[in-house]
Parts: C-alpha cells; sequence; structure tokens
C-alpha cells in the first residue's frame, strides 16, 4: 500500500525556548550602537523522538514571545509542513507587528523546524534544500570601533593568517578617524580584501567622500554607507561611488517586502539577509529568490553556522558572514562539508577569542546539560538566562 500523506507526519511533541545572555568580553560598537553582551535565544522542537535546535539574537522578550504566543500554535502539529507552520506563525503576529520581535522569533522556531525536518529525514540539512554549490565563501566580520589600532590589525591579520581571503571593519563612529584605521587595516592584513560596513553611521555626502577614501585604500565593500532605510541614498552612493566598490544592504530586513523595495530602487550590487531576523531558512529562500529576480548576489549575514547550508543552496550566494563571536549552537542537521564553513575553522576562530567560559558555554552549548563538567558551573542562572516557565 502506498504511503499516504497521514503517513508522513511526524506530530510536533514539544516545543522549548531559552535566552542566553552572553557578555562581551569588553564594550563592542560599530558606527551607531554600543552594547556589553549578546542575548541568543535557543528553541528547541521534539518529534519523532528526535529534537532540532534554531536560534535567533534578539531580546529575552522574543523567547517570551515565542513560549506565550507560537509554542501552543505548534504542538501537535505536522512538523514536516515547514511551510504550513510558516503561514501560521506569521498570521499569530498579525497584530502585534510582523518585524522586529515577531520576526526573529519565528526565524528561531523556522530554523529548529529545518533543522527538526532534516534529523527526522537522515539527511544533512545541505542535502535536503538542496545544495547549488559544494562550498560558499566567507569573510571575517569585526573591527569593532571600540578596538584600537593595534588589537584592529592582530584581529584582522589573524583571519587572513587562517586562510580566510577577505575581512571586514567597522567605521563610522569617528568618521575623522576612518581613513586611519583603514589605512592601518590595509597594512596589516596585505592584499587581502578589504570591506567596510558603517551601520548606516553616515550622511549622504559624507559617505561618498569616505567611499573616495576608501576606494584608495583597496576598499571593495561598502555596506550601509547610509541608513539601510534610505533607499534614494543607497542608490546615490551605489551610483556614484568608484566602480570597484560594491554596496550591500539587507541585513536588517525582516521579509520579503523589504527585499523587493530594495532591489527594485536599485540600491545595493549585493542583497544581505539575515536567517536569524528574515523569517528562519524558509524567509532567506524567498528573499534569494528576490535577489535572483533582480540579478544580485545574496550574501548572508552573521549566525555561520546557520548559514552554511542555507548559502549552498542559493543560486547566487555572494559570501557568507564569519562572525567573530556569534557563531551559536551548531545543530547536526545544518552541517554542510563547504569549504569555506568547516566546523575545524570555527573551532579555530572561537579560541582566539578569549570570551569568558560563561559566554563560551552560552554561546556554543546552550544547555547546560551538554555542558562538559568543567562549564557547568558556569552555566548562567535562571534569571539571566530568561528561562521561561
Amino acid at each position: 500500500m502506498a504511503p499516504t500523506l497521514r503517513d508522513s507526519q511526524a506530530p510536533i511533541e514539544r516545543v522549548q525556548v531559552r535566552a542566553y545572555t552572553v557578555p562581551t568580553e569588553e564594550p563592542e560598537s560599530d558606527g551607531t550602537l554600543e552594547w556589553r553582551a549578546t542575548t541568543l535565544v535557543l528553541v528547541s522542537i521534539a518529534a519523532g523522538s528526535v529534537r532540532g535546535l534554531g536560534y535567533s539574537y534578539a531580546d529575552t522578550a522574543t523567547a517570551r514571545l515565542i513560549h506565550e504566543r507560537l509554542a501552543a500554535l505548534l504542538e501537535g502539529k505536522d512538523a514536516l509542513a515547514i511551510n504550513a507552520r510558516w503561514e501560521e506563525m506569521v498570521r499569530t503576529v498579525r497584530n502585534l507587528g510582523s518585524g522586529g520581535i515577531c520576526a526573529m522569533g519565528i526565524s528561531a522556531v523556522d530554523n529548529a523546524l529545518w533543522d527538526l525536518k532534516a534529523r527526522l529525514l537522515g539527511l544533512p540539512l545541505v542535502a535536503l534544500l538542496p545544495a547549488a554549490r559544494a562550498s560558499v565563501p566567507v569573510y571575517g566580520s569585526g573591527g569593532f570601533t571600540s578596538y584600537d589600532i593595534p588589537r584592529l590589525q592582530r584581529q584582522l591579520a589573524a583571519w587572513v593568517s587562517a586562510g580566510i581571503p577577505r575581512v571586514k571593519m567597522k567605521v563610522g563612529r569617528h568618521p575623522d578617524r576612518d581613513r586611519e584605521r583603514v589605512a592601518a587595516a590595509r597594512s596589516a592584513i596585505g592584499e587581502a580584501q578589504l570591506f567596510v560596513d558603517a551601520n548606516g553611521a553616515y550622511p549622504r555626502k559624507l559617505a561618498l567622500e569616505m567611499a573616495r577614501v576608501f576606494a584608495g585604500l583597496g576598499v571593495c565593500w561598502y555596506e550601509e554607507p547610509v541608513s539601510s532605510d534610505d533607499l534614494a541614498g543607497l542608490r546615490l552612493i551605489r551610483d556614484r561611488a568608484p566602480a570597484v566598490m560594491e554596496v550591500s544592504a539587507g541585513e536588517y530586513g525582516y521579509d520579503v517586502r523589504y527585499f523587493r523595495r530594495l532591489c527594485a530602487a536599485g540600491a545595493v550590487d549585493v542583497l544581505q539577509a539575515d536567517v536569524t531576523r528574515c523569517g528562519g531558512v524558509t524567509g532567506f529562500l524567498r528573499a534569494a529568490a528576490i535577489a535572483d529576480a533582480f540579478l544580485l548576489p545574496l550574501s548572508s549575514h552573521c549566525a555561520p553556522a546557520l548559514h552554511a547550508a542555507v548559502g549552498c543552496a542559493v543560486r547566487r550566494h555572494a559570501r557568507a558572514h564569519r562572525g567573530c563571536a556569534r557563531s551559536g549552537p551548531h545543530p547536526s542537521g545544518l552541517r554542510t562539508r563547504a569549504q569555506g564553513v568547516r566546523r575545524r575553522a570555527l573551532r579555530r576562530l572561537i579560541a582566539r577569542r578569549a570570551v569568558s567560559k560563561r559566554a563560551r558555554a552560552a554561546t556554543v552549548w546552550g544547555d547546560a546539560a551538554r555542558l562538559p563538567p568543567a562549564c557547568k558551573r558556569a552555566r548562567p542562572s535562571r534569571e539571566r538566562r530568561g528561562r521561561l516557565p
């Protein structure tokens, strides 16, 4: 007898969520923001004696939203019908606003559902999607504006020495110092590709002036020179910047409508999307379809462990972001043998960053039950983790 749809269903048995506050080694900043910690919202979904993991970087309020609004919606439903689950979640948050916390909550859950489906079917996610390529190029990202020049040079040079041929640094907090900092970075990395990210810190005319300065120092990637909401400003910079420089934006996109507006405005050379913000793997693939329709490459932002597989599934993938601190858990269903995202390289990069034991435990493991004995005592407290009843 041929299997039916009912036979293929895998009812979701349990949805759990925790929030981990991960302190940074020291205060960090970019062109428009300062921070001392990052919060990771970790979702675990169980079905058929299998557990899938997903996560996002968001406020602890995101965990409460998942616990109070999304968990009950999912329990008992088919874990294999991810598009149906995604649409249900989007409808549920209609009156709460589809962006921000809601989008990041849906992203964490959707990522967990894809991991769960891959595990249930006994496949790596890269094969389930399926893969369009065997590897994705990566870049090292850090170079915070809070770093002095020696530390900036050490970090970027270490990535290049580790075999990463592209590195990105932050600019924009002190525009009068940016020329010196970028020149120092260029001196440290030799012929490697150099990217800069202003996080929307510059006004339009200053952004144009800095584009010429940076091009003279061999910068080939100019991320968010002005606010990513200023589509006309991005278009202005893209049209007038030196031809060797690609303008990129999109990491703060929460839905396909934003990505379509960005592309239709001619605002970017490279579209960016973040699987922890844009609706998870499902939303990322929709963003990739928009980029493909406009003949633009797509670059993933942050969360390299999550973007490894989806990057290999994207037809026009440009580069994957290798964050210096935000690695997150690495569910087995998300593993890929992509050259640029091998786990061995990820371990080396994490080891180079001297984070505290508590930060390491919270970031890499997420669940104290899985921690080595020496790290269990570093488990964040119930209140610090934001654990929900």
